[in-house]
């Protein structure tokens, strides 16, 4: 009998039966209890909690997290559009975006959407149509980052996201221009497990608060870091909260200034929530000295993080055989990197599992977060699957359809003169 996070051998039997491979599907109950965990986080004067939209944006799982009492974190325009349609109150998002048109920035205005300046030009664009004495935020970055790999670390002098620190009096000068005030900072340096990286990251934001009198809210991001697999650590929420809180408690006896903590998880509430689901299509081999390869009906179009960061996320046949073979496990896509296992140095990397058929079940855990909503959409043609999610009688409801051929092609168009 395999173990699963939230499945179990009868429920995948009933729902590949029901909706067939492959599907993502997501458990309400997994997610609940991680955003409790974040709640729990004892914060000396007060916590908000923003879901990072763009771990898994689907109307539905957004919902559930809105009810457990979170606010939202949206890396786009866009997102708050999402938000602001499924009917969250605009003063629960807030709005930090490399990206800053002025297509939608009125809107957001209007809304009463919070927005979060991530460089000079943005407090510019936004003090154009902005009120004066409108309160604002502004994103730092405090000269420190972290995270597994560049490719995740959003802080230090190697990444373009917030202002850099060095740069506060111009900030002080210009909000003083443009009549805006700032009212909360926000920093954010990547995925990481160490609580000794949060208080150093802590103690850099506090020390450009210290030069930004009005503000109250500090915004420490996410980044949480989550174990998709046996042999990866997680952040220790309990031991991160505490450090975070005890800083912010020595800045109030130090400074007197009680500052709001503001923290944004996207990874930890939804990763290990979510499995895709799919079924090996091809068995296949390359002789003694080469390898057997499991071929799935799935690939990067759906789940691009082990093309993109080598990333492992645990696959797990159903099957009932005592036998243990290597297997190399390759996406359906017509492309070399489409690899689930891969190695951190990108070269395969076989995974003894229990012998397998063809029309065999694999599910593939940890895919909650930055799956779905980071896929190749279309790549090879490839519909987008279905996601459902499971209540808490673990009875599955559509969230997605599966999308039809006539949906991918909708917006071509084939010009007359061909």
């Amino acid at each position: 009998m395999q173990n699963f996070t939230f499945l179990n051998n009868q429920l995948i039997s009933t729902l590949t039966d029901e909706y067939h491979t492959p599907f993502y599907v997501y458990s309400q109950k997994e997610i609940e209890k991680q955003c409790q965990a974040i709640l729990a986080i004892p914060a000396p004067f007060g916590l908000t909690a923003r879901y990072a939209i763009k771990a898994n944006p689907n109307t539905a799982i957004l919902k559930i997290i809105e009810n457990t009492g979170f606010h939202f974190d949206a890396s786009s325009e866009y997102e708050v559009i999402r938000c602001l349609k499924a009917g969250i109150a605009a003063d629960k998002i807030q709005l930090t975006s490399q990206e800053m048109s002025s297509e939608h920035l009125e809107l957001i205005i209007k809304e009463g959407v919070r927005f979060n300046a991530c460089s000079l030009e943005q407090l510019r664009r936004y003090a154009a149509l902005a009120p004066r004495n409108s309160e604002i935020s502004i994103r730092i970055n405090p000269g420190l980052g972290s995270g597994s790999s560049r490719k995740t670390n959003v802080g230090g002098p190697s990444s373009s996201f917030g202002i850099w620190y060095e740069q506060v009096e111009e900030v002080k000068a210009l909000a003083e221009e443009c009549g805006l005030r700032i009212t909360r900072l926000h920093s954010h340096v990547g995925s990481g497990a160490d609580p000794a990286v949060w208080e150093r990251a802590a103690s850099l934001t506090l020390a450009v608060a210290r030069q930004l009198p009005e503000v109250k809210t500090l915004n420490l991001g996410g980044g949480f870091k989550v174990a998709r697999h046996a042999g990866e650590v997680s952040t220790s929420i309990e031991a991160v909260g505490q450090t975070v809180a005890d800083v912010l408690k020595k800045e109030a006896e130090e400074t007197g200034r009680n500052y709001h903590l503001e923290l944004e998880p996207g990874t930890f509430l939804v990763a290990n929530a979510g499995s895709l689901v799919c079924s090996i299509d091809d068995i296949t081999h390359t002789g003694d000295d080469g390898y057997t390869f499991l071929k799935i009906n799935a690939g990067m179009d759906m789940l691009t993080r082990p093309a993109l960061y080598a990333a492992h996320h645990p696959c797990i046949p159903v099957s009932d055989s005592d036998e243990q073979v290597e297997y190399v496990i390759t996406g359906h896509c017509c492309e070399s990197g489409d690899l689930f296992s891969v190695s951190a140095d990108d070269t395969l990397e076989p995974r003894l599992l229990p012998k397998s058929n063809i029309g065999d079940t694999v599910i593939i855990e940890g895919a909650g977060a930055y799956c779905a909503s980071m896929s190749l959409k279309n790549y090879n043609s490839f519909p987008q699957v279905a996601e459902l999610i499971l209540d808490h009688e673990d009875k599955a409801h559509i969230i997605k359809k599966r999308e039809t051929m006539e949906q991918i092609l909708v917006n071509e168009v084939l010009p007359s003169y061909l």
